[in-house]
């Protein structure tokens, strides 16, 4: 074996006896994927996995349902996450005395989700399968990079393991002391998003969004996407639901904490109307991300949708014996098939209206639209449209039943006829929340109508 090769080191990590505190975890730690001691392209670090377990054993120390351990799994990695920037003995996880630190920072980049049904991030640190709590203890796997040692093994490996055991040290100190009052709300606010999500459908409802939400986010190099972005700092409006939607009253499950806010009915169509640049698109992916389960400071931990949430958009794509006949009754040139099984290059509304069937057809509890990324010409007609395509506005006016038992929440701010159709209408101004009555909507449109006419005329 090349004596420069970095298994000694992994056989070092192993052989760390641990103390009182925390242990090698080794029932998870798989060569290569949990843990491994590899050097950098550069030769300039060495780059390591460790996992261990932490002996404190929280389903006994908090005695609630063991679904809302990952909440505090979450919050003791935060916490590790904010001083490993002044603790020297926690360096490794940034990087810290290598010649490019920056590349090891995202294990160090804060994380406000602590559950989710996606593959979110998976880059960073968070509670997740390899980062969890059980009878045994707390089991997180350490990543991180310290500088290439000068010399080669056997030598090299007496401060390697002295880093990597002042580490382990550091990491259990701070998992091992936060006191159970700081930790149990993180359980129970975990506990109360999955619970909450369970009970919806018996209350009738597919989404939850609780006065004081937060949807607003900011992007960071590594929290690219909306689900994992961070809450938008400066300017954040709190919803709250206005009084014309029937706010509803909930209590939740595990704090039984009484909350209001706005409840997104099963079946029903939902609009969120209003100018440009007033939130609608930001309401739509906080009832998206309701899915996950975020932590405390999110802003997102009172909006809890159920799972399976489908969404539908102008993209374009090859499709392959697609079902299109809730729109088109014929297909366009160019396209092969039937209307109920289409191959070929669908333009954006072809497949939009492919993923919109689809949904339906997969009963799909709620359906997601949002004007600026759909297709005009299948949410409402023009006068050059053809009567081989049945827009969606007409469809939810004279056949609501195609959309089963799919409720649909759509944006839009041109789509009036569209707007029109909707059970509820709530208007964004400003990102607060007013609403408008159906009839008195109905009676605006026809109003600007009438008068469009008259000008064209």
């Amino acid at each position: 074996m090349d004596k420069s090769s970095p298994d000694p080191f992994i056989a070092a990590l192993l052989s760390l006896s641990g103390n009182n505190r925390w242990t090698i975890d080794t029932v998870r730690a798989v060569p290569g994927v949990t843990l491994y001691a590899v050097r950098s392209f550069d030769s300039d670090a060495l780059r390591f996995s460790l996992p261990i377990v932490i002996r404190r054993p929280l389903p006994r120390e908090i005695p609630l349902d063991p679904r809302g351990a990952n909440g505090t799994v979450a919050f003791i990695i935060e916490r590790i996450k904010q001083r490993a920037a002044a603790d020297p003995a926690l360096g490794p996880l940034c990087g810290r005395g290598t010649r490019f630190p920056q590349r090891y920072v995202s294990t160090i980049e804060p994380y406000t989700l602590t559950a989710s049904p996606a593959a979110l991030a998976t880059d960073l640190w968070h509670a997740d399968t390899r980062n969890f709590a059980d009878e045994a203890g707390i089991h997180l796997v350490l990543c991180g990079a310290v500088p290439y040692p000068d010399e080669l093994p056997p030598r090299a490996i007496g401060p390697f393991c002295e880093q990597a055991a002042a580490l382990c040290d550091a990491v259990a100190g701070i998992a091992c002391t936060l006191p159970t009052r700081v930790l149990e709300p993180a359980w129970t606010a975990s506990l109360d998003q999955q619970l909450l999500r369970e009970s919806l459908p018996s209350l009738g409802l597919v989404a939850f969004i609780g006065d004081g939400a937060r949807p607003a986010r900011q992007c960071t190099q590594y929290r690219s996407y909306f689900r994992t972005a961070g809450p938008k700092s400066g300017v954040n409006i709190p919803f709250a639901c206005p009084k014309e939607l029937g706010p509803v009253e909930i209590e939740l499950p595990a704090s039984h904490t009484v909350v209001t806010g706005l409840g997104i009915k099963q079946r029903e169509v939902f609009a969120v109307a209003g100018s440009n640049a007033q939130g609608k698109t930001t309401f739509l992916e906080g009832i998206v991300a309701g899915q996950d389960d975020h932590a405390a400071g999110d802003g997102r931990e009172l909006m809890v949708t159920v799972r399976g949430v489908r969404g539908a958009e102008a993209t374009g794509c090859e499709l392959a014996g697609a079902d299109v006949s809730m729109f088109f009754s014929a297909l366009p040139p160019g396209m092969e098939g039937t209307v109920r099984a289409a191959y070929g290059a669908g333009s954006g509304s072809m497949t939009m209206a492919a993923e919109i069937q689809d949904a339906v057809a997969r009963d799909a509890p709620l359906l997601i639209i949002d004007e600026d990324r759909a297709a005009a010409n299948l949410l409402a007609r023009s006068c050059l449209q053809g009567n081989e395509v049945t827009p969606l506005a007409e469809i939810l006016a004279s056949n609501r039943g195609k959309l089963q038992t799919t409720a649909l929440v759509f944006a839009a701010c041109a789509m009036d006829t569209l707007i029109a159709q909707a059970d509820r209408i709530m208007v964004l101004e400003r990102h607060a929340a007013t609403a408008i009555d159906r009839d008195a909507f109905r009676r605006r449109v026809v109003a600007s109508l009438e008068k469009t006419a008259a000008d064209l005329a």
